[in-house]
């Protein structure tokens, strides 16, 4: 018997509309507002999204880049094949994952690096939000390793006690930071995404 959660999910205007779009997951709303307002993404861009499953925001990365541009997502979890996109299996963590990338671009040659990684919800929400603020900065680690200079970088993360020294960091290897909350993110979520643009290679 379905859940009542579920069942709320179901009835709920993003969820909906993805299914009614073909986006394999709501969060692909976020993504579009993220871009409609901040114009992370163009045409022809090389774009590495980290935790991508199960795809969305891969699907609204490739819409926008085009069918010549290189899209690369990964994930802990195997992801469905989407033409035109690929998928690696691997953790962010770690280096041999960061080498696989690597294995498909030119070291410090992707425009734009997206994250929507979240942590293994425990319950602790300070543990949570300690997780969410690793995870964001792994995604940072990744940026100097194969971000271009002057590129860009999107990632979640829970707000919290941590955030501001996290924002700190970002600011010295971004020109522009700014915070969001896209109106596609639960009404109950304390996710907030950072938009860094023009990075600095130092």
């Amino acid at each position: 018997m379905p859940t009542r959660w579920y069942l709320e999910k179901k009835r709920e205007h993003f969820y909906k509309q993805a299914k009614k779009d073909g986006y394999r997951a709501r969060s692909a709303f976020k993504l579009l507002q993220i871009q409609k307002r901040y114009g992370i993404l163009k045409q022809g861009d090389t774009v590495v999204d980290l935790g991508a499953a199960p795809g969305g925001w891969s699907q609204v990365v490739k819409e926008i880049v085009g069918d010549e541009a290189t899209v690369i997502g990964i994930d802990l979890l195997q992801i469905q094949p989407i033409e035109g996109i690929t998928f690696l299996q691997g953790d962010m963590t770690e280096e041999e994952s960061i080498q696989n990338i690597l294995d498909l671009t030119d070291e410090n040659n992707v425009d734009v690096v997206i994250s929507d990684m979240s942590p293994n919800i425990s319950g602790n929400y300070s543990m949570d939000q300690a997780r969410s603020i690793f995870l964001c900065e792994q995604a940072l680690k990744t940026c100097d390793l194969i971000l271009r200079p002057g590129g860009n970088f999107v990632c979640k993360v829970f707000e919290g006690e941590d955030l501001p020294d996290l924002l700190k960091e970002v600011k010295t290897k971004f020109k522009i930071i700014k915070q969001f909350n896209p109106t596609a993110s639960r009404k109950t979520s304390s996710e907030v995404y950072i938009i860094a643009k023009n990075f600095i290679k130092k």
